[in-house]
Protein backbone atom coordinates (compact mmCIF):
# COMPACT_ATOMS: atom_id res chain seq x y z
CA UNK A 1 0.00 0.00 0.00
CA UNK A 2 2.83 2.39 0.92
CA UNK A 3 4.50 1.68 -2.42
CA UNK A 4 1.29 2.54 -4.28
CA UNK A 5 0.89 5.81 -2.36
CA UNK A 6 4.54 6.68 -3.01
CA UNK A 7 4.13 5.91 -6.73
CA UNK A 8 1.00 8.08 -6.97
CA UNK A 9 2.82 10.96 -5.27
CA UNK A 10 5.74 10.58 -7.66
CA UNK A 11 3.44 10.57 -10.68
CA UNK A 12 1.66 13.68 -9.38
CA UNK A 13 5.00 15.45 -8.88
CA UNK A 14 6.21 14.46 -12.35
CA UNK A 15 2.91 15.57 -13.83
CA UNK A 16 3.45 19.00 -12.32
CA UNK A 17 6.84 19.21 -13.97
CA UNK A 18 5.48 18.07 -17.31
CA UNK A 19 2.54 20.44 -17.42
CA UNK A 20 3.95 23.45 -15.58
CA UNK A 21 4.79 26.55 -17.60
CA UNK A 22 7.98 28.58 -17.22
CA UNK A 23 8.03 31.80 -15.23
CA UNK A 24 10.74 34.47 -15.39
CA UNK A 25 10.76 37.57 -13.18
CA UNK A 26 13.10 40.42 -14.04
CA UNK A 27 13.78 43.86 -12.61
CA UNK A 28 15.08 46.83 -14.59
CA UNK A 29 16.43 50.26 -13.66
CA UNK A 30 17.04 53.36 -15.78
CA UNK A 31 18.89 56.33 -14.34
CA UNK A 32 17.38 59.81 -14.32
CA UNK A 33 18.29 61.88 -17.39
CA UNK A 34 18.06 65.48 -18.58
CA UNK A 35 17.72 66.20 -22.27
CA UNK A 36 16.72 69.25 -24.31
CA UNK A 37 15.66 71.14 -21.21
CA UNK A 38 13.47 68.34 -19.93
CA UNK A 39 14.14 65.88 -17.14
CA UNK A 40 13.02 62.30 -16.75
CA UNK A 41 13.16 60.70 -13.31
CA UNK A 42 14.85 57.40 -12.60
CA UNK A 43 12.62 54.45 -13.38
CA UNK A 44 12.39 51.00 -11.80
CA UNK A 45 10.17 48.30 -13.22
CA UNK A 46 9.44 44.61 -12.78
CA UNK A 47 8.57 42.44 -15.77
CA UNK A 48 7.03 38.99 -15.53
CA UNK A 49 7.35 36.58 -18.42
CA UNK A 50 5.41 33.36 -18.93
CA UNK A 51 6.40 30.70 -21.49
CA UNK A 52 4.10 27.79 -22.25
CA UNK A 53 5.33 24.27 -21.60
CA UNK A 54 5.40 23.50 -25.33
CA UNK A 55 7.39 26.72 -25.99
CA UNK A 56 4.74 27.95 -28.44
CA UNK A 57 3.40 30.91 -26.46
CA UNK A 58 4.88 33.72 -24.43
CA UNK A 59 3.52 36.67 -22.47
CA UNK A 60 5.85 39.44 -21.27
CA UNK A 61 3.99 41.71 -18.86
CA UNK A 62 4.78 45.02 -17.19
CA UNK A 63 2.42 47.35 -15.35
CA UNK A 64 1.64 49.37 -18.50
CA UNK A 65 2.15 47.01 -21.45
CA UNK A 66 2.27 43.38 -22.53
CA UNK A 67 3.70 41.51 -25.49
CA UNK A 68 1.97 38.23 -26.25
CA UNK A 69 3.30 35.79 -28.84
CA UNK A 70 1.34 32.82 -30.20
CA UNK A 71 3.43 30.74 -32.61
CA UNK A 72 0.44 28.50 -33.37
CA UNK A 73 -1.18 31.52 -35.02
CA UNK A 74 2.07 33.28 -36.04
CA UNK A 75 0.84 36.39 -34.26
CA UNK A 76 2.16 38.93 -31.78
CA UNK A 77 -0.08 41.20 -29.75
CA UNK A 78 1.13 44.54 -28.37
CA UNK A 79 -1.20 45.31 -25.48
CA UNK A 80 -1.63 48.70 -23.83
CA UNK A 81 -3.13 48.39 -20.35
CA UNK A 82 -3.50 52.15 -19.90
CA UNK A 83 -6.06 52.65 -22.66
CA UNK A 84 -7.15 48.98 -22.82
CA UNK A 85 -6.28 48.44 -26.45
CA UNK A 86 -4.09 46.14 -28.54
CA UNK A 87 -2.54 45.79 -31.98
CA UNK A 88 -2.36 42.38 -33.67
CA UNK A 89 0.79 41.80 -35.74
CA UNK A 90 1.85 39.05 -38.13
CA UNK A 91 5.07 37.10 -37.56
CA UNK A 92 7.81 37.38 -38.66
CA UNK A 93 7.38 40.97 -37.56
CA UNK A 94 7.61 44.01 -39.82
CA UNK A 95 6.92 46.83 -37.36
CA UNK A 96 6.68 49.44 -40.13
CA UNK A 97 3.30 47.96 -41.17
CA UNK A 98 1.78 48.92 -37.83
CA UNK A 99 2.83 52.55 -37.39
CA UNK A 100 1.48 55.80 -38.90
CA UNK A 101 2.49 56.31 -42.54
CA UNK A 102 4.72 59.29 -41.69
CA UNK A 103 6.71 57.06 -39.31
CA UNK A 104 7.04 53.95 -41.48
CA UNK A 105 9.80 55.30 -43.73
CA UNK A 106 11.77 56.64 -40.77
CA UNK A 107 11.52 53.32 -38.93
CA UNK A 108 12.68 51.41 -42.00
CA UNK A 109 15.67 53.74 -42.28
CA UNK A 110 16.41 53.25 -38.60
CA UNK A 111 16.15 49.45 -38.87
CA UNK A 112 18.41 49.37 -41.92
CA UNK A 113 21.01 51.47 -40.11
CA UNK A 114 21.32 49.18 -37.08
CA UNK A 115 24.59 47.28 -36.69
CA UNK A 116 25.46 44.99 -33.77
CA UNK A 117 28.73 43.33 -32.77
CA UNK A 118 28.74 40.59 -30.12
CA UNK A 119 32.02 39.51 -28.51
CA UNK A 120 32.31 36.79 -25.84
CA UNK A 121 34.84 37.95 -23.22
CA UNK A 122 35.54 34.49 -21.78
CA UNK A 123 34.75 35.81 -18.29
CA UNK A 124 32.41 33.94 -15.95
CA UNK A 125 30.25 35.36 -13.18
CA UNK A 126 27.69 33.92 -10.77
CA UNK A 127 24.54 36.04 -10.62
CA UNK A 128 21.93 34.79 -8.18
CA UNK A 129 21.89 31.01 -8.62
CA UNK A 130 23.11 31.04 -12.22
CA UNK A 131 26.63 30.59 -13.59
CA UNK A 132 26.87 33.07 -16.43
CA UNK A 133 29.13 33.85 -19.38
CA UNK A 134 29.94 37.47 -20.19
CA UNK A 135 29.49 39.17 -23.58
CA UNK A 136 30.29 42.63 -24.87
CA UNK A 137 27.59 43.96 -27.19
CA UNK A 138 28.00 47.16 -29.23
CA UNK A 139 24.98 48.50 -31.10
CA UNK A 140 24.91 51.47 -33.47
CA UNK A 141 21.55 52.99 -34.42
CA UNK A 142 21.93 55.92 -36.79
CA UNK A 143 23.76 58.54 -34.66
CA UNK A 144 23.41 56.65 -31.37
CA UNK A 145 25.84 54.14 -29.87
CA UNK A 146 24.83 51.57 -27.26
CA UNK A 147 27.37 49.56 -25.27
CA UNK A 148 26.24 46.58 -23.23
CA UNK A 149 27.61 43.99 -20.86
CA UNK A 150 25.43 40.88 -21.00
CA UNK A 151 25.57 37.83 -18.74
CA UNK A 152 23.79 34.71 -19.97
CA UNK A 153 23.36 31.14 -18.70
CA UNK A 154 22.47 27.83 -20.30
CA UNK A 155 21.36 26.41 -16.94
CA UNK A 156 17.60 26.86 -17.36
CA UNK A 157 14.74 24.30 -17.29
CA UNK A 158 13.78 24.87 -20.94
CA UNK A 159 15.46 24.89 -24.34
CA UNK A 160 17.07 28.34 -24.33
CA UNK A 161 17.93 27.91 -28.03
CA UNK A 162 14.29 27.49 -29.02
CA UNK A 163 12.98 30.18 -26.68
CA UNK A 164 15.58 32.69 -27.86
CA UNK A 165 15.15 31.94 -31.57
CA UNK A 166 11.36 31.67 -31.69
CA UNK A 167 10.12 33.92 -28.87
CA UNK A 168 12.39 36.44 -27.18
CA UNK A 169 14.07 37.42 -30.46
CA UNK A 170 10.67 38.63 -31.67
CA UNK A 171 10.41 40.91 -28.63
CA UNK A 172 13.95 42.22 -29.20
CA UNK A 173 13.20 42.93 -32.84
CA UNK A 174 10.06 44.87 -31.90
CA UNK A 175 11.64 46.86 -29.07
CA UNK A 176 14.95 47.70 -30.76
CA UNK A 177 13.70 47.90 -34.38
CA UNK A 178 16.27 45.32 -35.49
CA UNK A 179 16.85 44.15 -39.05
CA UNK A 180 17.52 40.45 -39.64
CA UNK A 181 21.29 40.87 -39.88
CA UNK A 182 21.45 42.70 -36.54
CA UNK A 183 19.12 40.19 -34.93
CA UNK A 184 21.22 37.22 -36.05
CA UNK A 185 24.32 38.86 -34.57
CA UNK A 186 22.54 39.45 -31.25
CA UNK A 187 21.59 35.77 -31.16
CA UNK A 188 25.31 34.98 -30.78
CA UNK A 189 24.75 35.56 -27.06
CA UNK A 190 24.34 31.93 -26.01
CA UNK A 191 21.88 31.26 -23.23
CA UNK A 192 19.11 32.96 -21.32
CA UNK A 193 19.97 36.59 -20.51
CA UNK A 194 20.30 36.93 -16.73
CA UNK A 195 21.68 40.45 -16.37
CA UNK A 196 22.79 43.41 -18.47
CA UNK A 197 24.37 46.82 -18.06
CA UNK A 198 23.74 49.34 -20.84
CA UNK A 199 25.20 52.76 -21.68
CA UNK A 200 23.72 54.72 -24.57
CA UNK A 201 24.89 58.08 -25.88
CA UNK A 202 21.88 60.12 -27.00
CA UNK A 203 22.34 63.71 -28.16
CA UNK A 204 25.39 64.19 -25.94
CA UNK A 205 23.76 62.57 -22.91
CA UNK A 206 24.65 59.18 -21.46
CA UNK A 207 21.66 57.03 -20.54
CA UNK A 208 22.42 54.10 -18.20
CA UNK A 209 20.19 51.13 -17.44
CA UNK A 210 20.44 47.66 -15.89
CA UNK A 211 18.38 44.48 -15.88
CA UNK A 212 18.57 41.40 -13.65
CA UNK A 213 16.55 38.19 -13.52
CA UNK A 214 15.24 37.47 -10.03
CA UNK A 215 13.49 34.15 -10.60
CA UNK A 216 13.19 31.32 -13.10
CA UNK A 217 10.76 28.60 -12.08
CA UNK A 218 8.12 26.15 -13.27
CA UNK A 219 4.54 26.69 -12.17
CA UNK A 220 0.97 26.80 -13.40
CA UNK A 221 0.34 29.90 -15.50
CA UNK A 222 -2.59 32.18 -14.59
CA UNK A 223 -5.77 31.56 -16.56
CA UNK A 224 -5.82 33.53 -19.81
CA UNK A 225 -2.27 34.83 -19.50
CA UNK A 226 -1.57 34.18 -23.20
CA UNK A 227 -4.70 35.98 -24.38
CA UNK A 228 -5.68 39.63 -24.80
CA UNK A 229 -8.39 40.57 -22.27
CA UNK A 230 -11.79 40.27 -23.93
CA UNK A 231 -12.82 43.83 -23.04
CA UNK A 232 -9.80 45.41 -24.79
CA UNK A 233 -10.29 47.22 -28.11
CA UNK A 234 -8.40 46.16 -31.23
CA UNK A 235 -6.54 48.86 -33.17
CA UNK A 236 -5.10 48.41 -36.63
CA UNK A 237 -1.94 50.47 -35.95
CA UNK A 238 0.05 52.08 -33.17
CA UNK A 239 -0.55 55.80 -32.71
CA UNK A 240 2.14 58.45 -32.32
CA UNK A 241 1.26 58.55 -28.62
CA UNK A 242 1.80 54.79 -28.37
CA UNK A 243 5.25 55.08 -29.95
CA UNK A 244 6.31 57.89 -27.63
CA UNK A 245 5.53 55.73 -24.59
CA UNK A 246 7.43 52.66 -25.82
Amino acid sequence: MKKIVWLLCLLFFMGGLIYGDYFIKEKSHTDAIQMMGQSQPARDEVMEMWISQDLKKMAANSSEQSMIIDLNKNLMYLVDHQNKSYVEMDLPLDISKYVPAQMAQMMNQMANSVTIEVTPTGQKKKIGQWECSEYDVVMNIMMMKMEMKVWATKDVPFSWEKVTKDLTSQVMAAQLRLNQSALQELLKVEGQWIASETKMNMMGNTVRSTTEVLEISEKDAPQGIYQVPAEYTKKEKLSMEDLQRR
